[in-house]
């Protein structure tokens, strides 16, 4: 699998996000992260889920919801309406994990399972033959531009090795301060999917920070043995 590059729009002008997305589809990203906030989970608001399918139109590549919510089994038919091809959860904010993973994918949409830092990975280990994507949180949720933590790399591989040995073809996406400095940690640890927000805004178009981000990450992954997948992500 290339490595994906997933822009966060949190540091888009909010006056033309249609623009925004259609920009960022034409440098070539795979997707663009909607960081769905709700005041409660986390501090801030951010995007509901009527801004997501208003700017559905202006671009080509597939949307995720990252839903930093409380009770956000309530809200996943409305993200994947809005055209949303993927909705990523956090397990700490589920009264029945397992069963909303089903219901995501119920969806017709893929379902993916977000890690805070402080959160183990023990979350997920018995739900792999639910989930297509695992995110890896390098940062605290809830606020764009914070720092990368280099600590969570260890988790990073650790999942990846869960990963390979689950037998289930599932990406490993990270979140967090990931820019030209820190994507080859990520990527070394074994990362496939990486969300940049304010550090690919500070590139001269979003093109180059595309391709900069893409040929970093490329240049750090390790090698891994192929071998036989029971489930592909798309």
């Amino acid at each position: 699998m290339a490595a994906k590059i997933v822009p966060s729009v949190l540091p888009a002008d909010l006056a033309r996000l249609g623009e925004d997305c259609a920009a960022l589809d034409a440098a070539g990203v795979d997707r663009i992260q909607w960081d769905v906030m709700d005041g409660r989970f986390v501090p801030n608001l951010t995007f509901g889920a009527d801004v997501v399918a208003a700017c559905r139109p202006h671009a080509t590549c597939g949307f995720e919801a990252h839903l930093m919510c409380e009770r956000p089994e309530h809200m996943l038919s409305a993200y994947v309406e809005a055209g949303c091809e993927v909705v990523i959860v956090h397990p700490e904010a589920l009264q029945q994990p397992h069963r909303t993973y089903g219901a995501i994918r119920e969806l017709g949409v893929r379902a993916g399972v977000a890690l805070s830092p402080a959160s183990g990975l023990g979350a997920v280990e018995h739900v792999l033959d639910q989930v297509d994507l695992l995110l890896i949180m390098t940062v605290n949720p809830g606020f764009g531009g914070q720092a990368y933590l280099p600590s969570m790399e260890p988790k990073i591989a650790a999942a990846r090795a869960m990963i390979e040995a689950s037998g289930h073809d599932i990406e490993l996406e990270v979140d967090g301060g990931i820019g030209p400095d820190t994507i080859a940690g990520a990527a070394a640890a074994g990362a496939d999917v990486f969300v940049s927000g304010s550090a690919l805004w500070r590139y001269p178009s979003y093109a180059e920070g595309v391709a900069d981000l893409r040929r970093r990450a490329e240049a750090a992954r390790p090698a891994r043995r192929e071998g036989p997948a029971r489930r592909s992500p798309g």
